[in-house]
């Protein structure tokens, strides 16, 4: 209607092929939306800041940052924000840290046409949680498996994981996590133990296929 403010819409990603296809993508979706791309963790924020979106479409795997970690500050600047994750390949730890966090949809690059965008967007925007096929069979193999990380690990032995698989031995994870170097120790055996696995070669294969250590392409 005429005198109405136009919907904000912001799209994070860092590919700029991708990220022009998205805002197009918006554009076609929202006709009349105001679409802004940006490629960075510090872009977003001060977009958002500068001007609060409605919806934003966020790469969990930016050049400068941790897509689901930006989640809490972009609220912050956006409080009214509904927020789509975006990612090419959603791992169980990932699915894991943003079924968590603040984040409201969830999408598989790699599998979802560009009708799905359509359809997550309604959702996520009517104030419900969205999830693309992937996702909810990932989710689904997650719960059925009584071994998943998820049940058997507490959170600080997800954050040891996460940082034996980065390489980091039992000095250089006791410093990360402010913790002593023997309790960094207690805690990979317990992980390994919990886990059935027998070396730390193994932990970090794990650590790896379960997406505890994002390898960037």
């Amino acid at each position: 209607m005429k005198g109405e403010t136009p919907m904000r819409i912001l799209v994070v990603e860092d590919q700029t092929l991708v990220r022009e296809l998205l805002v197009l993508a918006c554009r076609e979706a929202r006709p009349g939306a105001v679409v802004q791309g940006v490629g960075t963790c510090a872009e977003a924020l001060a977009e958002a800041r500068r001007a609060p979106p409605a919806l934003v479409l966020l790469d969990l795997v930016l050049p400068d940052g941790d897509g689901i970690e930006l989640a809490q500050p972009l609220l912050e600047a956006a409080p009214r924000a509904r927020l789509i994750a975006l990612s090419s390949h959603v791992d169980e730890f990932t699915l894991h840290r943003a079924l968590a966090s603040k984040i409201h949809g969830i999408l598989d690059k790699n599998e979802q046409p560009v009708r799905i965008l359509r359809e997550a967007m309604d959702e996520v925007l009517a104030g419900r949680r969205y999830l693309s096929s992937a996702v909810q069979r990932l989710r689904a193999n997650l719960r059925a498996d009584p071994a998943a990380f998820d049940k058997i690990l507490s959170d600080r032995e997800q954050a040891v994981l996460r940082l034996v698989g980065e390489g980091l031995d039992n000095d250089a994870v006791a410093a990360r996590l402010k913790i002593s170097p023997s309790t960094a120790k207690n805690h990979r055996l317990n992980i390994m133990a919990k886990l059935d696995l027998h070396s730390t070669p193994q932990l970090i294969r794990y650590a790896i296929e379960k997406g505890f250590t994002r390898l960037r392409e």
